[in-house]
Protein backbone atom coordinates (compact mmCIF):
# COMPACT_ATOMS: atom_id res chain seq x y z
CA UNK A 1 0.00 0.00 0.00
CA UNK A 2 1.69 3.69 -1.15
CA UNK A 3 2.22 5.70 1.82
CA UNK A 4 0.18 8.92 1.79
CA UNK A 5 1.82 12.18 2.85
CA UNK A 6 -0.93 13.89 5.31
CA UNK A 7 -0.66 17.74 4.68
CA UNK A 8 -2.42 19.93 7.38
CA UNK A 9 -2.91 24.06 6.07
CA UNK A 10 -3.26 26.37 8.90
CA UNK A 11 -3.78 30.14 8.62
CA UNK A 12 -6.54 30.97 5.78
CA UNK A 13 -9.55 31.81 5.87
CA UNK A 14 -10.96 29.14 3.88
CA UNK A 15 -11.07 28.57 -0.19
CA UNK A 16 -11.12 30.20 -2.84
CA UNK A 17 -11.36 34.23 -1.63
CA UNK A 18 -9.45 37.24 -2.54
CA UNK A 19 -7.21 36.90 0.31
CA UNK A 20 -3.47 35.19 -1.46
CA UNK A 21 -3.58 32.28 1.30
CA UNK A 22 -7.22 31.68 0.66
CA UNK A 23 -6.42 31.80 -3.20
CA UNK A 24 -3.20 29.46 -2.60
CA UNK A 25 -5.40 27.03 -0.97
CA UNK A 26 -7.87 26.86 -3.83
CA UNK A 27 -5.45 26.18 -6.44
CA UNK A 28 -3.06 23.71 -4.48
CA UNK A 29 -5.97 21.20 -3.76
CA UNK A 30 -7.32 21.71 -7.50
CA UNK A 31 -3.83 21.04 -8.70
CA UNK A 32 -3.33 17.91 -6.39
CA UNK A 33 -6.93 16.67 -6.30
CA UNK A 34 -6.10 13.27 -7.97
CA UNK A 35 -2.83 13.01 -6.34
CA UNK A 36 -2.24 10.13 -4.42
CA UNK A 37 0.25 10.67 -2.34
CA UNK A 38 -0.55 13.83 -0.61
CA UNK A 39 -3.87 14.14 1.61
CA UNK A 40 -5.01 17.88 2.61
CA UNK A 41 -6.96 18.84 5.62
CA UNK A 42 -7.59 22.63 5.64
CA UNK A 43 -8.95 24.67 8.68
CA UNK A 44 -11.48 27.07 7.61
CA UNK A 45 -12.71 29.95 9.69
CA UNK A 46 -16.77 28.87 10.98
CA UNK A 47 -17.43 32.96 11.76
CA UNK A 48 -17.11 36.61 11.43
CA UNK A 49 -15.93 38.29 8.95
CA UNK A 50 -14.67 36.74 5.88
CA UNK A 51 -15.43 33.01 7.16
CA UNK A 52 -15.83 30.24 5.04
CA UNK A 53 -19.03 29.90 3.15
CA UNK A 54 -18.66 26.60 1.06
CA UNK A 55 -22.28 26.96 -0.21
CA UNK A 56 -20.87 29.31 -2.92
CA UNK A 57 -18.08 26.16 -3.83
CA UNK A 58 -19.07 23.66 -5.96
CA UNK A 59 -19.39 20.21 -6.05
CA UNK A 60 -18.39 20.23 -2.06
CA UNK A 61 -19.06 16.84 -0.11
CA UNK A 62 -20.85 17.43 2.83
CA UNK A 63 -19.31 14.88 5.76
CA UNK A 64 -20.90 17.15 8.99
CA UNK A 65 -22.13 20.23 10.16
CA UNK A 66 -18.45 21.49 10.43
CA UNK A 67 -16.08 19.24 7.63
CA UNK A 68 -17.00 19.06 4.01
CA UNK A 69 -14.38 17.84 0.91
CA UNK A 70 -13.56 19.80 -1.97
CA UNK A 71 -10.96 18.83 -4.10
CA UNK A 72 -10.54 15.68 -2.26
CA UNK A 73 -9.40 17.89 0.62
CA UNK A 74 -10.72 17.31 4.05
CA UNK A 75 -11.87 20.83 5.14
CA UNK A 76 -13.09 21.34 8.95
CA UNK A 77 -14.54 24.70 10.43
CA UNK A 78 -13.02 26.35 13.13
CA UNK A 79 -15.09 28.65 15.14
CA UNK A 80 -13.84 32.32 16.65
CA UNK A 81 -14.62 34.49 19.43
CA UNK A 82 -15.75 37.53 17.50
CA UNK A 83 -15.41 39.99 20.84
CA UNK A 84 -11.49 39.20 20.68
CA UNK A 85 -11.24 41.92 17.59
CA UNK A 86 -7.61 42.38 16.81
CA UNK A 87 -6.66 38.90 18.76
CA UNK A 88 -8.99 36.74 16.71
CA UNK A 89 -6.86 35.73 14.11
CA UNK A 90 -4.15 34.74 17.34
CA UNK A 91 -7.14 32.56 18.31
CA UNK A 92 -8.30 30.96 15.28
CA UNK A 93 -4.76 29.74 14.28
CA UNK A 94 -3.92 28.35 17.87
CA UNK A 95 -7.49 26.33 17.88
CA UNK A 96 -6.84 25.46 14.22
CA UNK A 97 -3.37 23.72 15.65
CA UNK A 98 -5.15 22.04 18.23
CA UNK A 99 -7.82 20.58 15.59
CA UNK A 100 -4.82 18.95 13.64
CA UNK A 101 -2.85 17.43 16.77
CA UNK A 102 -6.69 15.90 17.45
CA UNK A 103 -6.94 14.83 13.62
CA UNK A 104 -3.31 13.31 13.58
CA UNK A 105 -3.92 11.83 16.97
CA UNK A 106 -7.47 9.90 16.51
CA UNK A 107 -5.99 9.15 12.78
CA UNK A 108 -2.69 7.65 14.29
CA UNK A 109 -1.24 9.86 11.03
CA UNK A 110 2.50 9.27 10.85
CA UNK A 111 4.88 12.01 9.93
CA UNK A 112 2.21 14.66 9.58
CA UNK A 113 3.57 18.33 7.87
CA UNK A 114 1.65 21.03 9.35
CA UNK A 115 2.24 24.43 7.31
CA UNK A 116 1.23 27.70 8.60
CA UNK A 117 0.32 30.70 6.82
CA UNK A 118 1.71 33.86 8.90
CA UNK A 119 3.61 34.56 11.89
CA UNK A 120 0.66 35.34 14.31
CA UNK A 121 1.11 32.50 17.34
CA UNK A 122 4.62 33.37 18.04
CA UNK A 123 4.46 32.99 21.94
CA UNK A 124 2.46 29.72 21.68
CA UNK A 125 4.57 28.01 18.98
CA UNK A 126 7.43 26.29 21.18
CA UNK A 127 4.04 24.90 22.79
CA UNK A 128 2.61 23.58 19.41
CA UNK A 129 6.27 22.81 17.61
CA UNK A 130 6.78 20.03 20.83
CA UNK A 131 3.76 18.48 20.72
CA UNK A 132 3.68 18.18 16.71
CA UNK A 133 7.49 16.82 16.93
CA UNK A 134 6.90 14.06 19.66
CA UNK A 135 3.55 12.60 17.31
CA UNK A 136 6.75 12.25 14.39
CA UNK A 137 5.61 15.77 12.90
CA UNK A 138 6.85 19.06 11.46
CA UNK A 139 6.13 22.49 11.34
CA UNK A 140 6.58 24.67 7.64
CA UNK A 141 6.13 28.24 7.69
CA UNK A 142 4.73 30.74 5.13
CA UNK A 143 6.27 33.91 6.86
CA UNK A 144 4.16 36.32 4.43
CA UNK A 145 4.87 39.28 3.69
CA UNK A 146 6.04 41.72 6.88
CA UNK A 147 2.08 41.29 8.43
CA UNK A 148 3.82 43.89 10.90
CA UNK A 149 3.85 46.57 9.09
CA UNK A 150 0.03 46.69 7.76
CA UNK A 151 -1.56 49.70 8.96
CA UNK A 152 -4.80 47.92 9.86
CA UNK A 153 -3.22 47.03 13.15
CA UNK A 154 -2.46 49.58 15.58
CA UNK A 155 1.02 49.78 17.13
CA UNK A 156 1.26 47.85 19.89
CA UNK A 157 -0.23 44.83 17.83
CA UNK A 158 2.88 45.22 14.73
CA UNK A 159 5.63 45.25 17.71
CA UNK A 160 3.78 41.71 18.79
CA UNK A 161 3.99 41.00 14.86
CA UNK A 162 7.62 41.76 14.99
CA UNK A 163 8.50 39.64 17.91
CA UNK A 164 6.47 36.77 17.01
CA UNK A 165 7.62 36.50 13.91
CA UNK A 166 11.03 35.80 15.08
CA UNK A 167 9.65 33.12 17.66
CA UNK A 168 7.58 31.78 14.42
CA UNK A 169 11.09 31.78 12.58
CA UNK A 170 13.47 30.15 14.97
CA UNK A 171 10.53 26.92 15.45
CA UNK A 172 9.94 26.00 12.50
CA UNK A 173 11.76 22.68 10.32
CA UNK A 174 11.18 25.27 6.32
CA UNK A 175 10.20 28.04 6.07
CA UNK A 176 8.89 28.63 2.18
CA UNK A 177 9.16 32.12 0.86
CA UNK A 178 6.87 33.27 -1.40
CA UNK A 179 8.96 36.06 -2.86
CA UNK A 180 12.95 35.99 -3.25
CA UNK A 181 12.84 39.40 -1.34
CA UNK A 182 11.30 37.73 1.33
CA UNK A 183 13.51 34.84 1.72
CA UNK A 184 16.43 37.86 1.86
CA UNK A 185 15.17 39.34 4.76
CA UNK A 186 14.46 36.26 6.66
CA UNK A 187 18.47 35.47 6.15
CA UNK A 188 19.62 38.71 6.95
CA UNK A 189 17.79 39.37 9.61
CA UNK A 190 17.26 35.41 11.63
CA UNK A 191 20.64 34.11 10.16
CA UNK A 192 22.17 32.16 7.44
CA UNK A 193 21.09 28.95 9.10
CA UNK A 194 17.79 29.49 8.81
CA UNK A 195 16.06 26.44 6.47
CA UNK A 196 14.77 28.17 3.78
CA UNK A 197 13.43 27.36 -0.37
CA UNK A 198 11.30 29.79 -2.24
CA UNK A 199 8.18 29.01 -4.20
CA UNK A 200 6.11 31.34 -5.48
CA UNK A 201 2.39 31.91 -6.08
CA UNK A 202 1.25 31.06 -9.60
CA UNK A 203 -1.27 31.94 -12.43
CA UNK A 204 -3.15 30.76 -14.81
CA UNK A 205 -2.13 31.56 -18.30
CA UNK A 206 -5.09 30.46 -19.97
CA UNK A 207 -8.11 32.39 -21.54
CA UNK A 208 -11.41 31.79 -19.35
CA UNK A 209 -13.82 28.86 -20.67
CA UNK A 210 -16.03 31.78 -21.39
CA UNK A 211 -16.61 33.15 -24.95
CA UNK A 212 -17.07 36.66 -25.46
CA UNK A 213 -20.44 36.58 -26.30
CA UNK A 214 -21.37 34.31 -23.10
CA UNK A 215 -24.74 35.40 -21.53
CA UNK A 216 -22.87 35.25 -17.76
CA UNK A 217 -20.69 37.93 -18.72
CA UNK A 218 -22.64 40.01 -20.56
CA UNK A 219 -25.36 39.98 -18.08
CA UNK A 220 -22.51 40.55 -15.42
CA UNK A 221 -21.46 43.72 -17.70
CA UNK A 222 -25.26 44.95 -18.04
CA UNK A 223 -26.05 44.68 -14.29
CA UNK A 224 -22.97 46.67 -13.38
CA UNK A 225 -23.59 49.53 -16.35
CA UNK A 226 -20.04 48.80 -17.81
CA UNK A 227 -18.57 48.33 -21.34
CA UNK A 228 -16.15 46.05 -22.82
CA UNK A 229 -12.63 47.27 -22.25
CA UNK A 230 -14.10 50.29 -20.76
CA UNK A 231 -13.27 49.78 -17.14
CA UNK A 232 -9.77 49.86 -15.17
CA UNK A 233 -10.24 46.94 -12.76
CA UNK A 234 -9.18 45.82 -9.23
CA UNK A 235 -9.44 42.87 -7.45
CA UNK A 236 -8.17 42.05 -3.99
CA UNK A 237 -8.82 42.24 0.09
CA UNK A 238 -10.29 45.47 0.79
CA UNK A 239 -7.67 46.84 3.34
CA UNK A 240 -5.82 50.02 3.78
CA UNK A 241 -2.23 48.80 2.76
CA UNK A 242 -3.98 47.60 -0.58
CA UNK A 243 -3.88 51.60 -1.48
CA UNK A 244 -7.53 52.14 -2.31
CA UNK A 245 -7.42 55.46 -1.05
CA UNK A 246 -5.09 56.38 -3.46
CA UNK A 247 -6.54 54.68 -6.25
CA UNK A 248 -9.85 56.20 -6.43
CA UNK A 249 -8.77 59.37 -5.20
CA UNK A 250 -5.96 59.74 -8.35
CA UNK A 251 -8.53 57.92 -10.53
CA UNK A 252 -11.12 60.43 -9.27
CA UNK A 253 -8.53 63.33 -10.83
CA UNK A 254 -8.12 62.03 -13.88
CA UNK A 255 -9.23 62.93 -17.00
CA UNK A 256 -10.91 59.39 -18.18
CA UNK A 257 -13.86 58.60 -19.41
CA UNK A 258 -13.34 54.93 -18.59
CA UNK A 259 -15.02 53.38 -15.34
CA UNK A 260 -12.99 52.21 -12.19
CA UNK A 261 -14.51 48.45 -11.01
CA UNK A 262 -13.35 47.25 -7.90
CA UNK A 263 -14.15 44.09 -6.87
CA UNK A 264 -13.83 42.80 -3.58
CA UNK A 265 -15.19 41.86 -0.49
CA UNK A 266 -16.18 45.55 1.26
CA UNK A 267 -15.51 46.34 4.95
CA UNK A 268 -18.20 48.73 5.94
CA UNK A 269 -16.05 51.07 8.44
CA UNK A 270 -13.23 51.35 6.06
CA UNK A 271 -15.52 52.25 3.55
CA UNK A 272 -16.85 54.74 5.28
CA UNK A 273 -13.90 56.59 6.37
CA UNK A 274 -13.09 56.09 2.56
CA UNK A 275 -16.28 58.22 1.32
CA UNK A 276 -16.03 61.16 4.09
CA UNK A 277 -12.14 61.53 2.91
CA UNK A 278 -13.07 61.34 -0.74
CA UNK A 279 -16.86 61.75 -1.48
CA UNK A 280 -16.29 59.34 -4.57
CA UNK A 281 -19.78 58.33 -4.66
CA UNK A 282 -20.51 61.48 -6.71
CA UNK A 283 -18.32 59.99 -9.28
CA UNK A 284 -20.42 57.45 -10.98
CA UNK A 285 -17.54 56.50 -12.30
CA UNK A 286 -16.34 54.59 -9.26
CA UNK A 287 -18.05 51.06 -9.13
CA UNK A 288 -17.90 48.92 -6.00
CA UNK A 289 -19.41 45.52 -7.53
CA UNK A 290 -19.12 43.12 -4.97
CA UNK A 291 -17.78 39.96 -5.02
CA UNK A 292 -17.10 37.21 -8.07
CA UNK A 293 -16.40 33.60 -7.19
CA UNK A 294 -16.64 32.36 -10.21
CA UNK A 295 -13.47 32.08 -11.05
CA UNK A 296 -14.01 31.67 -15.23
CA UNK A 297 -16.38 34.90 -15.10
CA UNK A 298 -13.63 36.48 -13.34
CA UNK A 299 -11.47 35.70 -15.67
CA UNK A 300 -12.97 37.02 -18.44
CA UNK A 301 -13.71 40.25 -16.65
CA UNK A 302 -9.64 40.13 -16.11
CA UNK A 303 -9.42 39.97 -19.98
CA UNK A 304 -11.82 42.87 -20.88
CA UNK A 305 -10.44 45.46 -18.51
CA UNK A 306 -8.73 47.96 -19.97
CA UNK A 307 -6.59 48.06 -17.88
CA UNK A 308 -5.39 46.99 -13.91
CA UNK A 309 -4.77 48.57 -10.49
CA UNK A 310 -2.65 46.78 -7.92
CA UNK A 311 -2.09 48.70 -5.09
CA UNK A 312 -0.73 46.17 -2.67
CA UNK A 313 2.55 47.37 -0.76
CA UNK A 314 2.71 44.27 1.93
CA UNK A 315 3.56 40.97 0.96
CA UNK A 316 5.04 38.39 -1.20
CA UNK A 317 4.38 37.23 -4.82
CA UNK A 318 0.81 38.29 -4.77
CA UNK A 319 -1.70 36.28 -6.73
CA UNK A 320 -4.32 39.06 -7.86
CA UNK A 321 -1.00 40.36 -9.49
CA UNK A 322 0.23 37.33 -11.38
CA UNK A 323 -3.78 36.86 -12.24
CA UNK A 324 -3.80 40.33 -13.92
CA UNK A 325 -0.56 40.11 -15.37
CA UNK A 326 -1.79 36.78 -16.88
CA UNK A 327 -4.90 37.61 -18.15
CA UNK A 328 -5.26 41.38 -18.28
CA UNK A 329 -2.58 43.44 -21.00
CA UNK A 330 -1.85 46.77 -19.33
CA UNK A 331 -0.79 46.70 -15.42
CA UNK A 332 -0.24 49.87 -13.41
CA UNK A 333 1.39 48.99 -10.02
CA UNK A 334 1.96 50.69 -6.92
CA UNK A 335 5.86 51.29 -7.26
CA UNK A 336 7.16 48.63 -4.22
CA UNK A 337 9.80 46.02 -4.47
CA UNK A 338 7.95 43.07 -4.08
CA UNK A 339 5.67 43.99 -7.28
CA UNK A 340 8.79 44.99 -9.37
CA UNK A 341 9.96 41.41 -8.71
CA UNK A 342 7.30 39.67 -10.01
CA UNK A 343 6.53 42.29 -12.58
CA UNK A 344 9.99 44.31 -13.87
CA UNK A 345 9.24 45.33 -17.44
CA UNK A 346 5.89 44.00 -18.27
CA UNK A 347 3.86 46.69 -16.19
CA UNK A 348 3.84 50.21 -15.88
CA UNK A 349 4.65 51.86 -12.41
CA UNK A 350 3.11 54.98 -9.93
CA UNK A 351 3.92 56.05 -6.68
CA UNK A 352 2.29 57.71 -3.63
CA UNK A 353 3.20 61.50 -4.59
CA UNK A 354 0.31 63.29 -4.98
CA UNK A 355 -0.60 63.47 -8.87
CA UNK A 356 1.87 60.55 -10.46
CA UNK A 357 -1.47 58.12 -10.79
CA UNK A 358 -3.82 60.77 -12.16
CA UNK A 359 -0.98 61.69 -14.67
CA UNK A 360 0.09 57.59 -15.44
CA UNK A 361 -3.99 57.40 -15.89
CA UNK A 362 -4.14 60.04 -18.51
CA UNK A 363 -1.10 58.69 -20.35
CA UNK A 364 -2.22 55.06 -20.40
CA UNK A 365 -5.62 56.34 -21.50
CA UNK A 366 -4.31 57.36 -24.38
CA UNK A 367 -2.03 54.36 -25.73
CA UNK A 368 -2.08 52.67 -29.15
CA UNK A 369 -3.65 49.49 -29.43
CA UNK A 370 -0.07 47.83 -30.53
CA UNK A 371 1.69 49.38 -27.83
CA UNK A 372 -0.76 47.60 -25.10
CA UNK A 373 -0.62 44.81 -27.01
CA UNK A 374 3.16 44.27 -26.38
CA UNK A 375 2.98 45.40 -22.88
CA UNK A 376 0.32 42.10 -22.71
CA UNK A 377 2.16 39.52 -24.23
CA UNK A 378 5.61 40.23 -22.22
CA UNK A 379 3.13 40.15 -19.08
CA UNK A 380 1.85 36.91 -19.92
CA UNK A 381 5.36 35.36 -20.83
CA UNK A 382 6.37 36.52 -17.79
CA UNK A 383 4.18 34.43 -15.64
CA UNK A 384 4.66 31.49 -18.19
CA UNK A 385 8.22 31.66 -17.58
CA UNK A 386 7.66 31.55 -13.49
CA UNK A 387 4.61 31.39 -12.29
CA UNK A 388 2.34 28.88 -13.64
CA UNK A 389 0.21 26.93 -11.16
CA UNK A 390 1.46 23.84 -12.66
CA UNK A 391 4.74 24.91 -11.65
CA UNK A 392 4.32 25.80 -8.29
CA UNK A 393 2.15 23.13 -7.58
CA UNK A 394 4.70 20.51 -8.21
CA UNK A 395 7.11 22.69 -6.07
CA UNK A 396 4.98 21.89 -3.76
CA UNK A 397 4.82 18.47 -4.11
CA UNK A 398 8.58 18.19 -3.73
CA UNK A 399 8.51 20.17 -0.43
CA UNK A 400 6.02 18.04 1.20
CA UNK A 401 6.84 14.58 -0.29
CA UNK A 402 10.52 14.57 -0.12
CA UNK A 403 10.45 14.62 3.76
CA UNK A 404 9.86 11.09 3.87
CA UNK A 405 11.00 10.27 0.77
CA UNK A 406 7.60 9.40 -0.43
CA UNK A 407 7.98 10.27 -4.46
Amino acid sequence: MQEVQHVFLVGAKGIGFYGGYETFVYKLTEYHQNNEKIKYHIACKANGQGCMDEKKLENIKKINRNEFEFHNAHCFKVRVNEKLKSAQAIAYDIDSLKKCIEIIKIQRIEHPIVYIMACRIGLWIRKYYQEIKKLGGKIYLNPDGHEWMRTKWFILVRKYWKFSERLMVKNADLIICDSLNIEKYIKEIYGKQINTTYIAYGSETRKSKLLDDDLKFLNWLKEKKLKKGQYYLSVGRFVPENNYEIMIREFMKSNTNKDFVIITMTDTRFLKKLEAKLHFKSDQRIKFVGTVYDQELLMKIRENAYANFHGHEVGGTNPSLLEALGSTKLNLLYNVGFNREVAKNTALYWTKEEGNLAQLINRVDKMEFLEIEEIGKKAKMRVVEGYTWDKICRMYEEAFLCLNKII
